[in-house]
């Protein structure tokens, strides 16, 4: 069965449900029947189906990328890079993002009904990888009947994500734009996790993962664990440029309100978070960055996960103020790549946003992004 995608309206999407006998064979040895992926699209394919973009998304992100969010009414989260005359235009792309499995707004996760029991999964729903959330939109693009995506790009997860595509299916993409990510998470990052998990999962409305079913949300927990991995996404530089030490009101409260404007930051991002994203999903998805470690599969070696990527494009890109995915990690994914014999542009920006930057406004990123589509597009005969 293949999903015709044949509009030419500026966005186009929807909940695709993988026919009966064809589920999701997970890396756990779980299998998950029945998949639905929510996806959104922009532009439209072309006559031979070879124009196609896929966006990857990071951890909180979805498959909004440059659309209103139907959730918080706000615009998509790349929509700087998304539209006329922009590097991903619609008029010759067809860009397509899709909600990875585990996530929570339409696709497949913790938080569907789980039709064996007709009750919300919680954490009976089968631990995820990141090859795992690859492999369903391997099954999406295939479905749309597009044998050659143009470009697999994402930026922190979503670099995780086109990792494994250029190790897992080669053959099925032409180039790769991998940005502020790594090859791998570190005791850092995994340790930043366990923090929010244990928040949420301390929290008394969490029931056992089953809160959906008693009408509950740990609300307090995941705002905890959204304000914690917040201040990851940021660099020193750019909490004391925003925000210093200065108070929200005059004077000290002498209490435990938020006294300083970053505390209150802080408290707005828990709060306006657990509007848009489920508790478990974040449990699942965390867990799914934590267990990536692309070399573990090959040997322990990363360029031979990279052997079959040799006619690949890669476009590499980090930030110098990025603490959690820094740029040693981008240059190890290009020297693994340059080992395996694929070719990779690399560009280090100089930034002082941390690892957020790849959603702002950054036009050294735009550019460089700009440049590398432009040849691809020029190679493939779409210019």
């Amino acid at each position: 069965m293949t999903l015709e995608v044949t509009s030419d309206i500026a966005q186009n999407g929807g909940i695709w449900r993988f026919p009966a006998g064809q589920p999701l064979l997970l890396d756990s040895g779980a299998r998950i029947d029945g998949l639905e992926v929510a996806w959104a699209s922009y532009g439209a394919l072309n006559a031979d189906r070879s124009n196609a973009v896929l966006i990857c998304h990071a951890l909180t992100l979805d498959q909004h990328v440059a659309a209103v969010h139907p959730v918080t009414g706000k615009p998509g989260w790349w929509t700087r890079l998304i539209g006329p005359g922009k590097p991903l235009d619609p008029a010759r792309h067809f860009i397509l993002c899709a909600n990875v499995v585990g996530g929570c707004q339409g696709t497949t996760g913790p938080g569907s009904i789980n039709a064996a029991t007709g009750r919300p999964w919680g954490l009976t729903f089968p631990v995820i990888t990141i090859a795992d959330m690859v492999r369903a939109q391997a099954m999406l693009v295939e479905a749309m009947g597009i044998e050659t995506l143009q470009a697999v790009v994402g930026g922190s997860m979503g670099g995780m994500q086109v990792l494994q595509w250029a190790a897992d299916y080669p053959e099925r993409m032409f180039s790769a734009v991998c940005v502020a990510s790594a090859a791998r998470h570190s005791a850092q990052n995994i340790a930043f996790h366990e923090v929010g998990r244990q928040a949420i999962m301390a929290d008394p409305e969490w029931r056992g993962g089953d809160y959906a079913h008693h009408g509950a949300r740990p609300e307090k927990g995941l705002a905890v664990a959204r304000m914690a991995a917040h201040i990851t996404y940021l660099s020193e530089t750019a909490l004391q440029r925003k925000f210093g030490r200065e108070l929200q009101r005059d004077g000290l409260s002498w209490g435990f309100d938020a006294d300083f404007q970053v505390e209150s930051y802080l408290r707005h991002q828990g709060a306006s978070f657990v509007d848009r994203f489920d508790a478990n999903s974040y449990l699942y998805i965390t867990r799914a960055m934590d267990y990536f470690d692309l070399a573990a599969t090959h040997g322990g070696v990363l360029a031979e996960a990279f052997r079959g990527a040799k006619h690949i494009r890669f476009c590499v890109l980090s930030f110098t103020s990025d603490w959690l995915y820094p740029t040693a990690e981008s240059r190890h994914i290009v020297r693994a790549l340059n080992a395996a014999g694929a070719r990779a542009s690399f560009v280090e920006i100089e930034s002082d946003k941390g690892h957020d930057a790849f959603l702002l406004d950054e036009p050294v990123m735009d550019s460089a992004l700009a440049g590398f589509l432009d040849s691809v597009d020029a190679a493939r005969g779409l210019k």
